[in-house]
C-alpha cells in the first residue's frame, strides 16, 4: 500500500462518535455569516446576472477523500435559504467522480454561498483524509495508543481543521491555551526550570486541568515527572532514541502509571512507523492538518433551456 495514496483508504477505519454536529459551539454560524459578508461585501454582480429562479446544484467530488464539514456546508445554504441534501455520510470515503450531495434553491443564493462551501468543505475533508490515513498507517503496524493532530492551526479556521481531525478519527489534541496547560522550552526558560513551571501552573490550573512538558532528554523527562506533570512529551527525538527513552521512563516510572508519554516532532506519513512503540501512549504530528492536500469539490447547476437552444 503506497502511504501517501488515499485510494488506499478505505472505510473500515471510519468512527462512529455520532453526530459531531452536537459538538460546535453556537458562535460557529456567527462565524459562517462573516465568511458569507468577506465574500460578498458589497454588490453581488454575478448574481444580478442569474436572478432569483429556482435551480438544483449538483455537489461532486472530484478526488478521492473522507467527506468532512458537512454542517458547515449546511450552515453555508441554510443562512441563504437553501437546502442540501446529502447521499454520503460524513466521514465516508468515496472515489471521483461521485455525487456527493444536491443544493437547492435560487440560482443567486447557490452562487453566493458556493465558493465559502466547496472551499470549507475541501480543506475539512482533506485533513480527515489525511488523518485517516495515517490512523490506517499505525494500525496496521500494530500501534494501539492515541494518535492526535496538534495546535499548528489556521487562524480563525481552527475549528473546521480541529472537526476535520475528529472526523477522520484521530484526536485533535488540546483545542486552545485554555485546553490544557502546555509547558515549552520558553516556558520553562522563563521561569527557571521544569519544576518552577510544573509547580506555577498546578497552583492555577488546580487538579481539573492537565499539565503537559515538552522535554528534551531523559533527565528532563524525569524532573517533569517528579514535578508532577501529567503528561510528558518527547520532543524531537529520532526513532531510535524515542524507543529508549520510553522504555526507560516507564520502568523507572512504573508506580506513576497516570503519566503519559507523548512523542511529537517531525512526523509524517513516510516515516511514523519507524517511531511507534507500545510504550508512547501518543503519536501527535502536524502533518494531518497543515499544508495537506485539499479534497476537490465542485458545485454545478444546470444548463438553462435558453442556452441549449441557442447552441
Amino acid at each position: 500500500m503506497s502511504k501517501s495514496d488515499p485510494h488506499q483508504h478505505p472505510n473500515d477505519m471510519a468512527l462512529d462518535y455520532g453526530d459531531l454536529t452536537h459538538l460546535l459551539p453556537t458562535n460557529y454560524k456567527q462565524t459562517i455569516r462573516n465568511w458569507l459578508e468577506e465574500d460578498c461585501p458589497s454588490f453581488d454582480y454575478g448574481g444580478f446576472v442569474v436572478g432569483e429562479e429556482e435551480s438544483v446544484a449538483t455537489l461532486y467530488g472530484k478526488t478521492a477523500g473522507v467527506l468532512a464539514g458537512v454542517p458547515f456546508f449546511n450552515e453555508v445554504f441554510a443562512q441563504l435559504g437553501c437546502s442540501v441534501e446529502w447521499h454520503l455520510h460524513e466521514g465516508e470515503f468515496f472515489e471521483p467522480v461521485k455525487q456527493v450531495a444536491t443544493v437547492r434553491g435560487p440560482a443567486r443564493k447557490l452562487l453566493l454561498g458556493e465558493r465559502v462551501a466547496l472551499n470549507t468543505l475541501a480543506r475539512c475533508s482533506g485533513i480527515a483524509t489525511r488523518s485517516r490515513l495515517m490512523l490506517r498507517i499505525v494500525r496496521k503496524a500494530g500501534y494501539q495508543g492515541i494518535l492526535a493532530g496538534t495546535r499548528k492551526t489556521t487562524p480563525g479556521f481552527r475549528l473546521v481543521e480541529k472537526y476535520g481531525m475528529l472526523v477522520g478519527g484521530v484526536d485533535a489534541h488540546r483545542y486552545d491555551l485554555s485546553s490544557m496547560i502546555m509547558l515549552k522550552d520558553n516556558h520553562i526558560w522563563s521561569k527557571g526550570s521544569i519544576t518552577k513551571a510544573v509547580h506555577a501552573a498546578r497552583a492555577v490550573g488546580g487538579f481539573a486541568v492537565k499539565i503537559e512538558v515538552e522535554v528534551q532528554s531523559e533527565a528532563e523527562a524525569d524532573e517533569a515527572i517528579a514535578a508532577g506533570a501529567d503528561i510528558v512529551m518527547l520532543d524531537n527525538f529520532d526513532s531510535d532514541g524515542i524507543k529508549i527513552a520510553a522504555k526507560s521512563l516507564k520502568n523507572r516510572w512504573a508506580g506513576k502509571s497516570h503519566v503519559l508519554l507523548e512523542c511529537s516532532g517531525g512526523l509524517t506519513l513516510d516515516n511514523v512507523e519507524n517511531y511507534i512503540c507500545q510504550d508512547i501512549d501518543i503519536i501527535s504530528t502536524s502533518s494531518i492538518h497543515q499544508s495537506v492536500q485539499h479534497v476537490d469539490f465542485s458545485l454545478k447547476l444546470p444548463r438553462s433551456s435558453s442556452s441549449t437552444q441557442q447552441e
